[in-house]
């Protein structure tokens, strides 16, 4: 690819970017962002006055509204995302990784507007989706998370800056639990298959559900070997992960992605997963991890484990995980979109998928 683009990255405003601990999205819009600088695009970031980057910064939130009960969402939410859209005809292309609601703006400007979908929070949200896919550029972060309603210009799985994953060949004898702890992660079901199994469990991540931890969670800790090491800074997360015999996460939703499956393999441990959402794009079942339909699949793949080879791990995401990968794919396809190529607004519509054309002033489309 060549020539110098004019990209605007909208990333969430919940946390800053990129985040101290929790923040997927951040943290995917910072990798994203640090990129394309480096291969010499001229990028703005719109994020947290407190972020961290290489281009430039617009902020409109002194901090995340996740982080600073004084900053209130739907008020610098409304202002973060004007700012972007008052700033459009500065960008060849922009970038969304901030959900729907950057879409409600993107018939005024002439900018394409790439939105990376990071999953469906809710059905509730697809009608918003749905309104503009006849001019939208949607990216997939997983094949399974592909909804069949929407056109997409392409699959991109997230990429992680390998610097900051520390591989280990050789493990602890701990398992882990690393993510929200909310009962669609299987908190409680990784302390079960540690209880069954005989080893200590680490449990790390924020509490989405303090009553699912209350009820399921806290009552296990300090006994059997168990801890709570509570939400982990980068520092402590690579640790914790290189230092796993494996991760466990028997999640009970269809999860668009995982970075924690991701960061796990980078660091060579292995993870134990329910075959959901995009786990089989992720694990090699049987050379990196296994998948596993329920609490004994999970006890007999701990017993398993030994017969991986971790460095196996980490080669897998050094060939499809790195964020020069990642940075790669966005910046093709960002100009591809530039340059009128192929793109999801000329593809034919899916049966039942209406375009709008009727209502919609072309002349602002991109």
């Amino acid at each position: 690819m060549s020539g110098r683009l004019r990209i605007g990255v909208v990333a969430s405003i919940a946390h800053r970017t990129p985040p101290r601990g929790y923040g997927p999205w951040e943290q995917v819009a910072s990798t994203l962002t640090e990129g394309l600088v480096a291969l010499g695009h001229e990028v703005t970031l719109f994020a947290t006055a407190d972020s961290l980057t290489s281009a430039h910064l617009h902020a409109e939130a002194p901090r995340g509204y996740e982080e600073d009960p004084s900053v209130d969402a739907k008020v610098y939410e409304g202002l973060h995302n004007a700012a972007a859209f008052e700033r459009a005809d500065e960008f060849d292309v922009m970038s969304n990784q901030f959900d729907f609601l950057p879409l409600t703006y993107s018939r005024l400007v002439s900018a394409p507007v790439v939105t990376t979908i990071h999953g469906f929070s809710s059905e509730a949200i697809l009608p918003v989706y749905r309104a503009y896919d006849d001019i939208a550029h949607y990216v997939a972060i997983s094949d399974a998370d592909r909804h069949p309603d929407l056109g997409y210009e392409a699959t991109i799985h997230h990429g992680l800056e390998l610097d900051r994953f520390t591989f280990r060949p050789d493990s602890g004898d701990y398992l882990l639990f690393l993510g929200r702890i909310h009962p669609d992660k299987g908190t409680h079901l990784a302390i079960e298959v540690a209880r069954r199994v005989g080893r200590p469990l680490v449990i790390a991540g924020i509490i989405q559900d303090r009553d699912y931890f209350r009820d399921h969670v806290q009552p296990h800790i300090g006994k059997n070997d168990i801890s709570y090491a509570g939400p982990v800074e980068p520092g402590e997360r690579d640790v914790l992960l290189g230092g796993a015999f494996a991760l466990v996460h028997l999640i009970s939703f269809a999860e668009p992605f995982g970075l924690s499956v991701v960061e796990a393999l980078a660091t060579g441990t292995p993870v134990i997963a329910h075959p959901l959402g995009s786990m089989p794009e992720l694990i090699r079942h049987g050379r990196t991890g296994f998948l596993v339909d329920d609490v004994p699949g999970a006890v007999d793949a701990v017993g398993r484990v030994g017969s991986l080879v971790r460095r196996d791990c980490r080669d897998d995401v050094e060939v499809r995980f790195t964020a020069e990968r990642m940075v790669a794919d966005y910046a093709e396809l960002f100009a591809r979109i530039v340059a009128g190529g192929p793109s999801a607004v000329s593809r034919p519509r899916r049966s039942g998928t209406s375009t709008k054309a009727n209502r919609t002033d072309t002349s602002l489309a991109p």
